[in-house]
């Protein structure tokens, strides 16, 4: 993956459970301060000599015990690298709260996959519809998504979280935070979702600000981007600022990219248990 992204903010989840997407599941790196609600697991050592699969990654996670048949009824191409997959849920019992993923089961395909979810669970509620981002990969079911799913393709879910039983506060005290994103590609044609982020921006004004980076763009941004696009990799001097006793920072991407930026955060002062990050090589 080339992607990598960082938020800052306060309750993510919550902030982002109404909106009708949420940000994009490839690589990200997450600031949040205050109150915030994360669904992924404290940063630890990430070295392996042997790849597991995604079943053996998460053997010791909780799932739900519902498993939903679901059959795809469209296929978008959010870049040269990455498609969006619908999914019509069939079964009214399966539920999801932001910022899980899914257990994803082909017939004839031996390998289970696991993806995040990139829909919010409202767009399920009203339409029943789930969303997955897939990123092309030689593993099988990424493999198969890319090559030969097709609408109507049948295959079957079920929700997975690192964290069972949390419990939401419902006290009046409640005080929506921020959020500050730092989201980097090669170009910016593989920016997922950026229109959505645009407009999240716009409606939550001084609640979700977002940082684009580009490595490698070779052609003129446009101007709805230009003031939110920095070209170059996250360095220390974007994330420093950030620092505080109140931030958590939450970090999503390939092992290099994740590494990378926890020892840049180390660096610059950041407590280990501060430091999350989404767990899918």
């Amino acid at each position: 993956m080339a992607h990598a992204t960082i938020y800052v903010g306060f309750t993510v989840p919550q902030l982002l459970r109404g909106a009708s997407r949420i940000f994009p599941a490839h690589s990200a790196l997450v600031v949040l301060r205050h109150s915030v609600f994360c669904y992924c697991t404290v940063n630890g050592t990430i070295k392996s000599k042997r790849k597991m699969d995604h079943l053996e990654r998460t053997a010791n996670n909780f799932r739900q015990e519902v498993i939903s048949q679901a059959k795809v009824c469209g296929i978008i191409n959010e870049s040269e690298t990455v498609k969006r997959l619908r999914l019509a849920i069939t079964n009214k019992d399966f539920t999801f709260k932001a910022g899980q993923w899914v257990d994803f089961f082909i017939p004839g395909i031996s390998v289970v996959g696991g993806f995040s979810i990139c829909s919010s669970p409202g767009l399920l509620e009203q339409e029943g519809i789930l969303e997955l981002a897939v990123k092309y990969t030689v593993h099988p079911p990424a493999h198969w998504i890319h090559t030969e799913c097709a609408l109507d393709s049948e295959v079957a879910l079920r929700v997975g979280a690192d964290l069972h039983g949390y419990q939401e506060g419902k006290g009046n005290g409640y005080k929506m935070g921020t959020v500050k994103l730092y989201y980097s590609a090669k170009n910016t044609s593989e920016l997922l979702f950026k229109k959505n982020i645009l407009g999240l921006m716009n409606a939550f004004p001084g609640k979700i600000t977002c940082h684009f980076h580009v490595t490698q763009q070779s052609s003129q941004i446009c101007e709805e981007l230009q003031p939110h696009v920095t070209e170059g990799r996250i360095s220390e001097k974007d994330l420093e600022e950030h620092v505080s006793k109140d931030t958590l920072w939450y970090i999503c991407g390939p092992p290099p990219m994740i590494e990378s930026l926890s020892k840049l955060l180390s660096n610059i002062g950041v407590p280990r248990n501060c430091v999350f990050f989404e767990k899918w090589w």
